[in-house]
Order: structure tokens, then C-alpha cells, then sequence
């Protein structure tokens, strides 16, 4: 494992009351929050660092479309969960510094609980190939933390597409139904920007990218108290197993 892990050092910058309350607001309303300016640079540095040494040495690549998400594509290269926890002490460290989740909590307005599946605890993702994409998707759990460690140019992709306050019924997905009926709202993050997403309510994407270019992203997920009793039956864990059931490969 990695020895960079952040100890005591404070992660997080203390804000003022009435920015915290619009970043809720934001939160709450759209499904989805920036927080960049509640995390230190340093640290934002520091795991974008560590993303790019555990790409570098475990970086496994994923093209492929998944049933329960009505075979939208995913194309991108990828670190599992288990990978970067049993490699990275800092990646680890972050995920469980009671001031980044009580800050985190602040924003939901609940409690949030270690991921129960070791296997969506993290994700680290790398697109760098015209056409990658995370297609349209919700996640099992309620809360992710989304770092985006390198983005491209807004005029090449790889911006966030989301609809909230949606549903996701894996047998049904109706996802252009959702689009069809409701607005989407479209973020463009620049590299070193954090987000705080609500995901299992937020139908998102990031549009393909238009030509060869890197974005990184590192995701850190946990549950609301909704979460700690659901059964996730489905085999579609994509970025552990390119050949779970519920995918099916891109023919090029």
C-alpha cells in the first residue's frame, strides 16, 4: 500500500454559513453540488497524484454496453474499488476524514454511511479516447464524491449531463423517457473542481469526447440509511468484470 496517507492534516476549508447554504440549496434542488472550494488544494493535488500512479500501474480498460441502464455505453479505462483501496492509504485516508463527511452530511442533510459493497467504495476513471463515455446511469448508492482530477476543454467533451429526482427501476430503466419529459442540465468541471452528487436519484452522463483527450475522475461513494437494508441482485458491476451478464461488448 501506498504510504501518503493524510494522517491529522486538515482536509477541508471552513466556509462561510451563507455559502454552505447555497451549495444545500444547489444540492437539494439540481441533485448535485460543487464543493471544490470546501477542499484544500493540497489535497486536491495530492489525489489527483495519487489517481495518476494507480492508473499507471492498474488501469484496466472497458468498452461495453449495460442492459439495466437501457445499453448505454461505457467506454473508458478504469481502477476497481478494491484496487485503490488496497493500494492507496491517502485515497483512503480522504474517504474516511470525519470533517469531509460531517461537511458532506451538512449538504444531505442525513447521515452518511460507509459503502457496504467493497466493490463501489471507489472508482477511478480515465477517458481518453474519442468517443468515451460514462453513459446515461444512476448508482446503487445515494452520495458520491466526484474529483475531477483532469479535464479537457469545454469544446471537446466530457462534460456532466443530469436529470434529477428520477428513478431507477433496472428491469425498466426509461431513460429516454426521463430525457424526453424533463429538462437536462448540463455542468462543464475543470480540472482540480469537486462535486458532490446525489446519484441514485440523479440520471447523469458525461458527453463522449469529440476527438483524443484525458479526463480523470476519481469517485468516492457512500450510503443513506436507505441503502443499508436494499438487495442489489442485478450482475451489472462493469468495472470489476467487463463480462458480468448484464453487459454486452461494442462491436467496433
Amino acid at each position: 500500500m501506498s504510504g501518503n496517507g493524510l494522517g491529522s492534516e486538515n482536509i477541508c476549508v471552513p466556509l462561510e454559513n451563507s455559502e454552505i447554504r447555497r451549495m444545500t440549496h444547489q444540492y437539494h434542488r439540481y441533485g448535485i453540488a460543487t464543493v471544490t472550494d470546501l477542499i484544500e488544494a493540497h489535497t486536491r493535488q495530492l489525489v489527483r497524484a495519487e489517481a495518476e500512479r494507480l492508473l499507471e500501474k492498474h488501469a484496466e480498460r472497458r468498452d461495453l454496453r449495460l442492459e439495466t441502464t437501457g445499453y448505454t455505453r461505457r467506454s473508458m479505462s478504469v481502477v476497481p474499488s478494491e484496487m485503490i483501496a488496497a493500494n492507496s492509504e491517502l485515497v483512503t485516508s480522504v474517504y474516511s476524514n470525519p470533517d469531509l463527511i460531517r461537511a458532506l452530511e451538512a449538504l444531505a442533510g442525513e447521515k452518511l454511511h460507509p459503502c457496504p459493497k467493497a466493490d463501489e467504495e471507489f472508482l477511478i476513471t480515465r477517458q481518453e479516447q474519442r468517443g468515451d463515455t460514462h453513459g446515461w446511469h444512476w448508482g446503487d448508492f445515494s452520495f458520491a464524491l466526484i474529483w475531477v482530477l483532469l479535464a479537457p476543454p469545454i469544446d471537446v467533451g466530457g462534460l456532466l449531463q443530469c436529470v434529477p429526482h428520477t428513478a431507477w427501476d433496472k428491469a425498466s430503466p426509461r431513460i429516454n423517457n426521463y430525457l424526453a419529459e424533463n429538462p437536462i442540465n448540463t455542468y462543464h468541471f475543470g480540472s482540480g473542481d469537486v462535486y458532490f452528487l446525489r446519484t441514485d436519484t440523479t440520471l447523469h452522463r458525461t458527453i463522449p469526447l469529440r476527438e483524443d483527450a484525458t479526463r480523470i475522475i476519481l469517485n468516492m461513494t457512500w450510503a443513506g440509511d436507505r441503502d443499508l437494508t436494499r438487495n442489489f441482485d442485478a450482475d451489472d458491476r462493469w468495472w470489476d468484470n467487463a463480462g458480468v451478464s448484464a453487459a454486452s461488448a461494442i462491436k467496433k
